[in-house]
């Protein structure tokens, strides 16, 4: 483990806002935290700002001592100084939604703990504690409202419903797993409190916050850069990488008529392709145990598929599970990450929406997104990769641009091995790939006001047809994607970005090379470099030698 003066500031911030985040403790797998939740008060917002500003100071009068460590410091310094803009100008406590917000950490830490000795103990104490943090969150609201910046009414009542959800049984839930056969009272009443609380804090914000946020969802294009570039790590031309996403849905959907009627010669609309694919014997996987077990064997054959070849993996990484989301989650399917300790594995997660009959032909795609070759192999190769990165990269750094970006290469990389032969799998990785050109036209189009294809400007419904109709997805996850983006302004267009950034290097890198060009070797060193931004990342791989 290298121990150069940059590693040594930023082992120190990991260790302070270890302190000062105990979710963010139980997620790396740090023991001594689980009985805690974060400070969601102004108090706690300021104790987290001002370790960032003293770590930025030491970091700017530190000198490297290598490429390594030099890529350690600007990582660093770029992602810290972007969190501290984004949480000075209060951006950070305005905008949520149900998939990035105080409550979704609440709800899914409990899902990252691990049996112990003390576990009903601290599951206990951290379902009691409960209440003093969503009335912390309740007071950072109210303060930031105060000085008239208020989320928009549309991700307020998201949120508000998620909370009524969490009310009805989240927590009892928990209980149920932590102890069985609910011998421990305090624990029972725990989980009333903190019920009861979910919903006294859903009537507020349905009741006295609401009225008063903003009616409208963009952000509008100054907003809107600063968010993409956050999410990026990149300058990008925005209006060039709208109408970049309109080419790139139309060369899509061009493809995806081939594979269409390879289907379902008949077909009128793609619409009605997808329709049938989600009552085709062919691609439909019954009930969740089912489910369940083809997700766990599609995620072993693909290490077996790809170990050796495309890329060289790690024997600690080799597991990554699979589960199912818990009730309240957002309709998409997610990864969290191992523990620091890799004694819990990386874990996929799969939301049911209460169904018992799900579409295979467009899981396949999404799982070599979330597990392997895509984000499980990405982030753990991260965590194990302690000789050239170091603790605050291996364990802090995210950037939405080079891990989304990553995982949609994952999935084309696949197409480009033939993984999507079956052209009603083709289908699904097509209309995966659809959905991330159309977040690009839509999230900046909703937000920057541009106008859709009708000549309007965009809105919920002009998005809602397009990811319904040429992207494919049902209706309820329609709705809920665009909900999203409204709420998170810049993350979606990070996936087809990220891709559009890998796929340069990747030509360059050939160009470049020629017949030393390997694609090992080049998966291994973007890698290998840890999570950056978008920018940097490029700079990197164009001074990457093949070796």
């Amino acid at each position: 483990m290298r121990q150069t003066e940059i590693s040594k500031i930023l082992d120190s911030f990991m260790e302070e806002s270890i302190k000062l985040s105990p979710i963010g403790a139980t997620l790396l797998g740090v023991p001594g935290f689980d009985d805690q939740l974060d400070d969601l008060s102004m108090a706690g917002h300021k104790k987290r700002e001002d370790l960032t500003r003293e770590t930025l100071k030491s970091l700017a009068a530190s000198q490297p001592v290598d490429d390594l460590d030099r890529i350690a410091k600007e990582v660093a310094i770029e992602r810290l100084s972007s969190e501290l803009k984004l949480s000075e100008s209060h951006e950070a406590r305005v905008l949520f939604n149900l998939i990035s917000s105080p409550v979704t950490s609440i709800r899914q830490v409990f899902e990252m703990m691990k049996q112990g000795p003390d576990t009903l103990s601290n599951v206990t104490k951290r379902i009691a504690a409960i209440p003093t943090a969503l009335d912390g969150w309740k007071s950072s609201l109210k303060f930031v409202a105060d000085l008239g910046k208020t989320n928009s009414k549309r991700q307020v009542l998201a949120t508000a419903g998620q909370l009524e959800t969490f009310s009805k049984g989240a927590f009892a839930a928990v209980a149920k797993k932590f102890d069985p056969q609910g011998a421990s009272s305090e624990l029972s009443n725990a989980v009333t409190n903190a019920q009861s609380a979910c919903a006294e804090f859903a009537r507020w914000l349905r009741e006295e916050y609401a009225p008063n946020s903003i009616p409208t969802d963009g952000v509008g294009v100054e907003r809107y850069r600063l968010w993409a570039r956050h999410f990026t790590g990149a300058e990008l031309d925005i209006k060039e990488t709208y109408e970049w996403g309109i080419a790139e849905l139309d060369r899509i959907n061009e493809r995806m008529w081939v594979a269409a009627k390879k289907l379902y010669p008949e077909a009128k609309t793609l619409r009605e392709v997808a329709d049938r694919l989600e009552n085709d014997p062919r691609y439909i996987v019954e009930g969740e145990e089912e489910l369940l077990k083809r997700l766990k064997k599609f995620i072993e054959d693909a290490v077996e598929r790809l170990d050796g070849k495309e890329f060289e993996i790690d024997p600690r990484i080799r597991t990554c599970e699979a589960r199912l989301a818990p009730e309240g989650s957002a309709s998409a399917a997610y990864y969290m990450g191992p523990s620091e300790d890799l004694s819990r594995p990386g874990t996929t997660w799969f939301p049911t929406m209460g169904r018992k009959k799900f579409g295979w032909w467009h899981i396949v795609s999404t799982w070599y997104h979330e597990a392997v070759p895509g984000h499980h192999l990405q982030v753990a190769t991260t965590k194990v990769n302690m000789e050239r990165l170091n603790r605050f990269q291996r364990n802090r750094v995210w950037v939405s641009g080079y891990g989304e970006g990553w995982a949609l290469y994952a999935e084309r990389l696949m197409d480009e091995l033939g993984a999507f032969e079956d052209p009603g799998f083709e289908m699904g990785y097509l209309s995966a790939q659809a959905l991330r050109a159309a977040r690009i036209v839509v999230d900046i189009g909703m937000h920057c006001g541009y106008k859709d294809f009708d000549g309007n400007i965009w809105n919920a419904e002009s998005a809602f047809k397009i990811l319904h109709e040429r992207a494919l997805l049902d209706e309820i996850s329609a709705r809920s994607e665009v909900d999203r983006y409204l709420g998170w302004p810049g993350q979606a267009i990070c996936y087809k970005v990220g891709e559009r950034f890998f796929m340069e290097c990747r030509a360059d890198a050939k160009q470049r090379l020629g017949a030393s060009f390997d694609l090992k070797k080049f998966h291994a060193y973007a890698l290998n470099l840890g999570p950056m931004g978008l920018d940097p990342f490029k700079r990197e791989m164009a001074a990457w030698n093949g070796a």
